[in-house]
């Protein structure tokens, strides 16, 4: 995909901020940046949705929020109650944490509960929240990311994200991103984790990303127009 201005790349960016330390001056600036460079999301905590929904309203900038972050360890019921309350509060869309301990086990009758008791909470509202399924694509082998794309398209998930970005095996690759699409062609593909340049963002998209997730959303933008303006 050959990308034609910044506002094409911002409009594929989720602006994002995880840290549990964030207070609320750190949300509003985040809402205000996510508006004037039209970003297709803010990623934020449960703690912070309504706000950033209220703040977001008509601005073209949906608002997403995470389950099971970041660890993806606790209950499938717990997630899909974290998932309603996010949603509940605003959220147009649910950044989900997989079962880790079952992609690496290859237990597909527990990463199936897993994922379906998110994407049921999701599918019955009108219309419809987008979720996004975490697999942390770093802490795994070629194999063992097959199998959860596998999974998570059969579950029909509308995007497959490569990292929470606090995992520490890493985040984010072009090979990953580029098996990952390869392999669930009916899923989209956020990229997520250590993505900090232009460089870095395009190369994701090349290899297939839809979306890409990350704090240094402005830096990336702002890098691509300066990059234009050189030529």
């Amino acid at each position: 995909m050959i990308l034609q201005s910044p506002v094409q790349l911002a409009a594929m960016i989720d602006h994002t901020l995880l840290d549990a330390a964030a207070m609320e001056a750190d949300i509003r600036k985040l809402c205000r940046q996510a508006a004037e460079y039209r970003f297709a999301a803010v990623c934020v905590t449960a703690r912070w949705i309504s706000l950033a929904a209220d703040l977001l309203r008509d601005s073209g900038t949906r608002t997403a929020g995470v389950a099971g972050f970041p660890l993806g360890a606790v209950s499938p019921r717990i997630k899909s109650l974290e998932a309603e309350e996010l949603i509940m509060a605003g959220a147009d869309e649910v950044d989900m944490v997989a079962d880790l301990a079952a992609i690496l086990a290859g237990d597909e009758k527990t990463l199936r509960k897993d994922i379906q008791a998110v994407q049921k909470i999701c599918r019955m509202m009108k219309p419809a929240v987008t979720l996004k399924v975490i697999i942390e694509s770093a802490a795994l082998t070629q194999e063992q990311i097959i199998f959860a794309c596998r999974v998570g398209q059969d579950a029909g998930v509308d995007f497959l994200k490569t990292s929470t970005g606090m995992h520490k095996a890493g985040g984010a690759t072009a090979e990953h991103v580029r098996l990952m699409a390869q392999t669930a062609p009916r899923c989209k593909i956020k990229a997520a984790g250590g993505i900090r340049t232009t460089e870095q963002a395009l190369a994701l998209i090349q290899a297939g990303a839809s979306r890409i997730g990350t704090s240094a959303s402005i830096q990336i933008v702002d890098g691509f127009q300066a990059s234009a303006d050189r030529l």
